[in-house]
């Protein structure tokens, strides 16, 4: 999802007409607001004219193209270590090769293949189970509540491990966060437990303001770091591993086993350069906002009489969080674009079911299209989404 890039462009579900991904295209691409974030609904022409426009302000255009990684690719990594305060980092194309790549190499020199992993986490959810079939590796699992492990949780679990895993914020469970004391407490509970952690940092960028702390002070606590690209910081694609140079440097060898090791990568790289400028300073004023509007929209719902309705979590940690409604996915999103086709409004992206069948979620994604909406805005917005409904009647009780 923005990010929801992930969700919002899944294959077509089965019996959706022909031209409906196009229909849905054009609804996005054709409104004049949007409260959600879309990663998609951009024509490749838009995107090639904002990849020049950005690229002379973030790299020199008179220099070389990148060939396996070399040139601005390099740039970006030193830019991403010192902000992370790492030693070093590595350019992956993906962020599911670099997460299984740390984790190999984390296993190999703590001589356990064992790691302690949420079973909501990406890694479990969103990469086909990659580090235990690719890599090798085994899962145990400290916790299944919607949240992150705790540090008894940690100390209690009955097998030894060799790395923790922590997904910050763990999407799954609404993009959830612990707090700052709570999470130093779980990584020294790992400490004790002689395991080594690593972050899933994908959206790492935007949880400062929730700790109140720099991301170099977040990312301290772990021994190594997975950051992306695309998906707060509006890239085209890639990832970067961040930690101790020679972790990194055995990564680069995996990368090249795992075929990560592509010819040129300037144009992921260039628009990630752009994302670290434009993008990360904006993050904590997305954050702030989203508060706003998450709150807003409790109240519409709430005002419009929706029999049941959540906005998980009620005040978001991050830019990003779930909007829960008891209707079915296919109406809801009927719904959004019959809304965007005859106001130029977009409200929310696309609506799955991934629990009983008829209660749908959606993911909402913050950004700088949403920075002008009032709560009046969003109120109004949310009448004439819900008037679109068909059957509206059968919120449940």
């Amino acid at each position: 999802m923005a990010d929801s890039a992930d969700q919002q462009e899944q294959p077509e579900q089965p019996g959706r007409p022909d031209g409906a991904r196009a229909r849905r295209l054009a609804a996005w691409h054709g409104s004049t607001r949007a409260l959600t974030s879309l990663a998609v609904g951009e024509r490749l022409g838009e995107r090639l004219a904002r990849l020049t426009a950005d690229a002379a302000e973030v790299h020199d255009l008179d220099d070389w193209l990148d060939f396996y990684g070399d040139g601005v690719v390099e740039k970006l990594e030193r830019r991403v270590a010192d902000l992370l305060g790492m030693e070093a980092a590595a350019f992956f194309p993906t962020g599911t090769m670099a997460q299984q790549i740390a984790l190999r190499c984390w296993a190999g020199r703590t001589g356990n293949p064992a790691v302690a992993v949420h079973p909501l986490s990406h890694l479990e959810m969103h990469e086909r189970d990659a580090y235990l079939t690719v890599s090798g590796l085994r899962a145990v699992r400290p916790t299944s509540e919607p949240r992150l492990p705790t540090a008894e949780e940690i100390r209690e679990l009955d097998e030894p491990f060799g790395t923790l895993a922590l997904e910050l914020p763990l999407r799954d469970a609404g993009f959830a966060l612990p707090t700052w004391g709570e999470l130093t407490a779980v990584v020294e509970a790992a400490r004790e437990r002689e395991a080594v952690v690593h972050f899933d940092g994908a959206r790492l960028w935007e949880c400062a303001p929730h700790f109140g702390r720099e991301l170099s002070e977040i990312a301290a606590l772990a021994d190594s770091v997975y950051v992306s690209f695309y998906k707060s910081l509006d890239g085209i694609s890639g990832a970067a591993l961040a930690g101790p140079e020679a972790l990194v440097e055995e990564a680069k060898a995996w990368r090249h086993r795992y075929g990560g090791q592509l010819f040129q990568q300037w144009p992921a790289a260039l628009a990630a350069l752009a994302g670290l400028d434009r993008e990360l300073p904006r993050l904590p004023s997305y954050v702030a906002h989203a508060k706003v509007v998450a709150r807003a929209l409790d109240e519409a719902f709430t005002a419009a009489g929706v029999a049941w309705f959540r906005v998980h979590p009620h005040q978001p940690h991050i830019h990003q969080f779930q909007v829960w409604l008891p209707y079915p996915a296919a109406d809801l999103d009927e719904a959004g674009l019959r809304l965007a086709e005859e106001t130029r409004t977009t409200l929310f992206g696309r609506w799955w079911e991934p629990g009983p069948p008829g209660l749908a979620m959606t993911e909402v994604t913050v950004a700088s299209s949403a920075l002008e909406w009032t709560a009046d805005d969003v109120a109004a917005a949310v009448a004439a989404f819900l008037e679109r409904l068909p059957g509206s009647d059968r919120a449940v009780g």
